[in-house]
């Protein structure tokens, strides 16, 4: 396929109100998109990022890098020691193509949930869909049925492929979800059924190559679900352009892979760190990625030694851990690590730089605006900042109204760069976008010398080991407890994870219930990383006269 003309070709689509004609025969997330003016101004004058207006971003991922480096290349490797090259990887992802759309009936814009452990074929399963013109839906393998309800019924789900390993639970969601779900089609992967995608994909192996859809620029190819401080998840909506100007920013400009390099790190696909970090940099820089399925910090270290990891993405909470056990284990060709989640203490920089001779990477992104978009590399790093702009992004704070603060004032952080914050019909769009900038909802400080400085949040969101978690949808789950009255989930300040979750409650008269019931109540219903550390069981909860909970009460006493 050639669909796309010269990259120097500049799109129509940079404006949100003139919009190409698409490729999307299903067109539920084009119809909800936010309107042309509630979205930010988008920057794609840069000539890195003029795009042309036709795009499919898995054509250019991997066809285009097997076009020009060639198919013999390593593109993905797995924790046993093995690797698919890009010609394997492009035969793999053509065949799941042509089961997708022959065989299971996927249409252009349908969404397809990805469902499963980090591992190649995960990955190909991803590339497929975008070459396939439909819309990733991708979610942690570890999220619970009631959490794949909401996120599957939101996006209207038609499609899933999932690891055979990680089903059940998908399977509960869809008959939860069943009103919204009607006819979910799920294909299992890695199993030994006769309808397994394996063996449906070797069934193609005479298909031939697929050729990739010719979607447009600004269709929509991926929703990333995260969660505000209500606990409801907001899909963001992200372009076919947008997953390269990610990497047409702070991977090309900041982090300037080699080809011969070997990425690794924690983050799952299911979140937008993992995705650009693990996948997409690594393809559009020829480069390749080791996908490990267990990628705590005890296992993270000896992978990367095993596999000469040379580009480390992962939160300071790993770099925290790791730094304990580095006797023994030969980092030499450790050559980047890139450092983003939370925000990473001057101290852990410094330890890391003493024992490595590493300069660790910071960097703030947000699953709105697909990833990072302040930091600083090399002898521009200046540790307990985050650093400047990445190249393609702007970046002020601002007050409540929008109005620019003085260097050294405490503010919001507004940004705005080549992607900005759609989210799928929510009204919640007008919160994130104000005056045609993205709000995230951190407080910031520029320093006069224009690097940024965090804060903290400014809203009740918990940041725990690089995981995003939402005080109101964990006292949900603990509410769906018949002997919890109340529940109130602040962050406590941990030095190992940055928060912990903790979980003040009011249990109702007479019961008798404990941390581990409790505990083993919210394993099932919620991820683990989600759950409650800590329980305080409380005869009340702090509130106004009006009835509003107080929560600052609680972090004041949670030292």
């Amino acid at each position: 396929m050639e669909p796309n003309s010269s990259p120097n070709t500049p799109t129509a689509a940079a404006d949100a109100s003139v919009r190409v004609p698409g490729a999307h025969t299903d067109t539920f997330a084009r119809d909800r998109l936010p309107p042309p003016e509630q979205w930010p101004k988008l920057l794609l004058d840069d000539p890195g990022l003029r795009y042309p207006d036709r795009l499919n971003c898995g054509y250019e991922l991997l066809d285009r890098t097997v076009e020009e480096r060639g198919p013999d290349r390593p593109a993905l490797r797995s924790a046993d020691g093995g690797v698919w090259s890009y010609g394997e990887l492009r035969e793999t992802v053509d065949r799941i193509a042509h089961v997708l759309t022959d065989g299971l009936g996927v249409v252009p814009g349908n969404r397809v949930l990805l469902r499963g452990p980090t591992t190649p074929w995960l990955a190909a399963c991803w590339l497929a869909v975008m070459k396939a013109g439909a819309v990733a839906v991708t979610v942690l393998a570890q999220a619970r049925a009631g959490e794949l309800a909401t996120i599957c019924s939101l996006a209207r789900v038609s499609h899933a492929l999932c690891d055979a390993r990680s089903a059940e639970d998908l399977e509960e969601a869809a008959g939860l979800a069943k009103a919204d779900l009607d006819g979910l089609r799920t294909t299992l992967f890695g199993g030994d059924g006769p309808d397994d995608l394996t063996r449906l994909a070797a069934a193609h192996a005479g298909s031939g190559p697929y050729r990739a859809v010719d979607t447009a620029a600004d269709e929509v190819a991926l929703i990333a679900f995260t969660s505000g401080t209500t606990g409801r998840p907001k899909g963001c909506m992200h372009l076919h352009r947008d997953l390269l100007a990610i990497a047409d920013t702070f991977s090309r400009q900041v982090l300037r892979p080699l080809a011969d390099d070997v990425f690794a790190g924690s983050p799952p696909l299911g979140f937008t760190f993992g995705l650009g970090g693990l996948l997409v940099f690594p393809l559009r820089a020829g480069a390749s990625a080791l996908l490990l399925e267990q990628a705590g910090p005890h296992h993270l270290l000896p992978a990367l030694v095993r596999h000469r990891v040379s580009v480390l993405f992962t939160a300071p909470t790993a770099y925290r851990t790791m730094l304990g056990q580095l006797d023994g284990h030969d980092l030499s060709a450790l050559r980047r690590c890139v450092s983003a989640g939370e925000n990473l203490p001057a101290a852990t920089w410094q330890a890391w730089f003493e024992a490595t001779g590493l300069r660790i990477i910071n960097g703030i992104g947000a699953t709105e605006l697909l990833h990072i978009f302040i930091s600083a590399a090399d002898d521009a790093i200046r540790p307990g900042t985050i650093g400047v702009p990445v190249p393609g992004w702007q970046a002020k704070v601002v007050d409540e109204h929008g109005e620019e603060l003085p260097d050294g004032e405490a503010g919001l952080l507004a940004v705005r760069g080549p992607v900005g914050c759609r989210y799928l019909a929510d009204p919640r769009q007008t919160e994130y976008v104000r005056h045609g900038w993205n709000m995230t909802g951190d407080t910031f400080v520029r320093e006069p010398d224009g690097y940024f400085r965090y804060v903290a949040r400014a809203d009740d969101m918990i940041i725990s080991s690089g995981y995003n978690i939402a005080g109101p949808e964990v006292e949900d789950a603990l509410l769906r407890h018949p002997e919890v009255a109340e529940a109130a989930v602040v962050g406590r300040p941990d030095e190992l994870r940055g928060e912990i979750v903790v979980a003040h409650v009011v249990l109702t008269e007479g019961s008798d219930q404990t941390a581990d019931s409790l505990r083993a109540h919210m394993k099932a219903n919620l991820a683990p990383h989600k759950c409650p550390r800590v329980f305080v069981f409380e005869q009340s909860l702090p509130r106004t006269a009006t009835g509003k909970l107080q929560r600052f009460l609680l972090r004041e006493d949670s030292p």
